[in-house]
Formats: C-alpha cells, sequence, structure tokens
C-alpha cells in the first residue's frame, strides 16, 4: 500500500482534531475515488473481529475493578491457572482503550508464565464509548495527572492479590508505549519496562529511571522515530540498561495483527520474544 496513505492514517488515529470526514477526504485525494477509497479502509482499518492468536481455555482470566480518578479503573486479567505467585506484567493498550487485541496480548503473556493486567484508560472517565472515533476524542478527556495515577494505581492494585510475587514489568503499544515509558520515570520498584512505538520521555526525567527499559520501533515510522536519538542518548548518560531495535520495513504498530497493512508478522514475532526472553531475564 501506498506509504502515503499509512502516513496519514496514522496521523489521522493519534490525532484528535482530524475529523473522519477530514481524513477521508483526504484519502479520497491520494486515491482518486471514492470506491478506492472504500477498498482501502477495509485494508488499513483495524478489525477487532479478527480471532485472538491466544484462547482463554487454558488460562485463568477475569474482569476486576480497582480506585481510580475519578471514577473506578476497570482492567483485564489473565494468568496462568494454577494457583500460585506470578511475576506480573501490566499490558497497556493504544489509543482506543482497552480492546479484543489487548487482551489477547494478555493471554500472550499468560501463557508465558506471568500474571497480566490489563487497564482500561478510558475506564477512568466514567462512561462508553460507541465506536473507535469516540474513544479517541475520549483521551482528550483524560487529564495527564489522572491518567498516571490510575496506572500507578494498578501496581498498587497489584499488592492486593495471592497470586503476585511482587515482581513487576510492563509492555505498552502506541499511546501505551509512551505511558511504559513514563511508568518507568515514575516507577522506582519497576523492574522491567518495554515500549513498542511509543513516545520518549523528556530527557530530564531519564534519571529517575530504575527499570531495565526495551524499544521497539519501526523503521518507517517518521513521527515517533524522530524522538530515538535524545533518549537514547539520555540512557547511555545515565548507565540505564536498555535495548533498541529497529524492524527495517515496518510501520508503527507492526505488532497489531488486527491491523491488516500495517501488521509485520515477522518483526512482531522477534519482537514478541525479544519482550519475553527480557522479562525472563528481570522478573523470573
Amino acid at each position: 500500500m501506498d506509504q502515503k496513505i499509512i502516513n496519514l492514517y496514522d496521523e489521522y488515529i493519534h490525532s484528535a482534531t482530524i475529523s473522519r470526514a477530514d481524513f477521508l477526504k483526504r484519502l479520497t485525494l491520494i486515491t482518486g475515488s471514492i470506491a478506492l477509497t472504500q477498498s482501502v479502509l477495509s485494508q488499513i482499518e483495524n478489525n477487532y473481529t479478527k480471532p485472538g492468536l491466544t484462547a482463554a481455555e487454558d488460562l485463568f482470566t477475569e474482569y476486576i475493578n480497582y480506585p481510580g480518578v475519578p471514577n473506578e479503573m476497570k482492567a483485564y486479567i489473565a494468568r496462568p491457572k494454577e494457583e500460585k505467585k506470578y511475576a506480573a506484567v501490566i499490558v497497556i493498550h493504544e489509543n482506543r482503550g482497552l480492546n479484543a487485541h489487548i487482551e489477547d496480548v494478555a493471554r500472550r503473556a499468560a501463557t508465558s508464565g506471568y500474571l497480566a493486567i490489563a487497564p482500561n484508560a478510558l475506564s477512568a472517565l466514567g462512561k462508553t464509548f460507541a465506536n473507535e472515533d469516540e474513544a479517541r476524542a475520549g483521551f482528550s478527556e483524560l487529564k495527564p495527572e489522572d491518567n498516571l495515577k490510575n496506572f500507578i494505581s494498578a501496581f498498587d492494585y497489584l499488592k492486593t492479590r495471592k497470586d503476585y510475587n511482587g515482581n513487576a514489568g510492563c509492555v505498552g503499544f502506541c499511546w501505551g508505549g509512551g505511558m511504559a515509558n513514563n511508568l518507568a520515570v515514575n516507577i522506582p520498584d519497576l523492574k522491567a519496562a518495554v515500549a513498542f512505538y511509543g513516545r520518549q520521555p523528556d530527557a530530564t526525567d531519564i534519571p529517575k529511571i530504575k527499570a531495565a527499559i526495551q524499544l521497539h520501533y519501526g523503521a518507517l515510522d517518521e513521527r515517533i522515530n524522530a524522538g530515538i536519538p535524545a533518549y537514547e542518548e539520555a540512557l547511555k548518560k545515565n548507565n540505564i540498561h536498555y535495548e533498541q531495535y529497529i524492524y527495517d520495513g515496518a510501520n508503527h504498530a507492526f505488532h497489531n495483527d488486527t491491523a491488516p497493512t500495517r501488521y509485520n508478522e515477522a518483526a512482531a514475532k522477534l519482537a514478541w520474544q525479544r519482550t519475553m526472553d527480557f522479562f525472563a531475564k528481570y522478573l523470573k
């Protein structure tokens, strides 16, 4: 698919100021016709009805609530069925809230022996959203300070569970990748943080990081990749252990298998294996 179309879609889904009508108008200028635009949409938009890669039958799963601001937070839990203590992994969604894909990612972490918890940032607003556009707009209603508190509170919630062993890491994607970096800055006892194509923290905050950091980027993701040099320089300057991988030919969201044109199977599988190896080193 034309990279201009992928870049336009990336701009649209990450901006609360571009309406769907504006996006479709600009897309039609590229494709040349409404018919071709409709065809492109069927290829580029996420398909959350796609079956997940990991079944829940062999796992323990549940939905839980924990204190948040201004309202309660909701989250999805997945872990092995055996009742014992596990290291925990916070799985952080993209800028659409918790969905079937992120729940599937949580189950993938659970099959590797972790207590996975996937909070829904939007649940703190105390309302539901009918579609992706509404959910995207909902993120503009989240106060950054409240949102950070709500994800930090997920770690407080973990401490109340009998199946948690005290070691925790996080992995986030897109918006969630930025949050994973932010949690590394704000939680001193975090063991490991993995960010997939996430916004980098301010260089002045990097000295606060105590966790090991792993970073995954798509080589074609110019918007996010612009922040790589400053982040890497600060990590090196502060002697923070980090791993960084840039995947040739991969776009933003290359790990999301519900995104037909941006999903890169080879890069996604390699990045996930590296993530699990990283957690095995620092959490188990």
